[in-house]
């Protein structure tokens, strides 16, 4: 999985490029049809319906890849639920333009329901499920048997449900949450995420028992002679 890398490593604040929906014929966009390959193989014995994206540290870039994921899902076919599980600094809501009034936040404080909080996005067959107002309480939320209930029901009404959670060493949700979905994937910076940083992360979920699925390299750049780029004769 490679993207093409920023001079300047920035945290964003505002909305995830969709590049699988702006531009399906960008390598990138081929990128993430070979990452939900990868995705599809990893469990050959059972239909994965519950996948989590999380990373070591915040500016990895794993709710731009979460949410280009769970695109090129929907393009599938697949009917897909993209949840906003960060509920520390949320940010799907800007990626896909939409308020976020009502969201998980509110359904695990039980003041609403499914039906309530779920958006229809532009993109067929992808909804969406923002974070609603942050709570205080956010790891709380996520390991109480409330969520457990919710994942049921959304599993019941979606074919897979993608989670943006966030950063496994800044906070305990993505380990509570990697406990609960049967896919995790780690997403790591080219060039900026330290070994270190990578090796704590790794750990930190095998302690939650989560299950890897495996990791993507995000931010990574393509020489100008790689095979990739000749084939296709394009330079992004």
């Amino acid at each position: 999985m490679v993207v093409k890398r920023k001079k300047k490593r920035i945290i964003q604040t505002v909305a995830r490029k969709l590049v699988t929906n702006a531009n399906q014929k960008s390598i990138v966009t081929e990128q993430f049809r070979t990452l939900r390959t990868n995705i599809n193989f990893s469990m050959p014995d059972r239909d994965l319906s519950t996948l989590l994206f999380t990373s070591a540290s915040p500016g990895d870039g794993k709710s731009t890849v979460a949410a280009n994921t769970a695109v090129v899902f929907a393009q599938e076919g697949k009917r897909v639920l993209l949840v906003d599980a960060d509920m520390r600094k949320p940010t799907v809501h800007y990626t896909f333009h939409m308020t976020n009034t009502l969201g998980l936040s509110n359904l695990l404080t039980r003041k609403t329901t499914v039906s309530d909080v779920v958006k229809m996005s532009e993109i067929d067959n992808l909804h969406v499920i923002t974070c609603g107002p942050i709570p205080p309480n956010p790891a709380e939320l996520l390991a109480s048997e409330t969520m457990n209930k919710v994942m049921e029901e959304m599993t019941g009404l979606y074919d897979i449900v993608i989670f943006d959670a966030p950063p496994v060493l800044s906070v305990t949700d993505g380990q509570i949450l990697s406990n609960k979905c049967q896919g995790t994937i780690l997403v790591l910076s080219a060039g900026e995420t330290e070994k270190g940083a990578i090796v704590k992360a790794k750990d930190a979920l095998i302690s939650s028992k989560a299950n890897i699925l495996g990791a993507v390299l995000n931010n990574f750049t393509l020489d100008k002679d790689h095979y990739y780029s000749q084939y296709y004769g394009t330079d992004e």
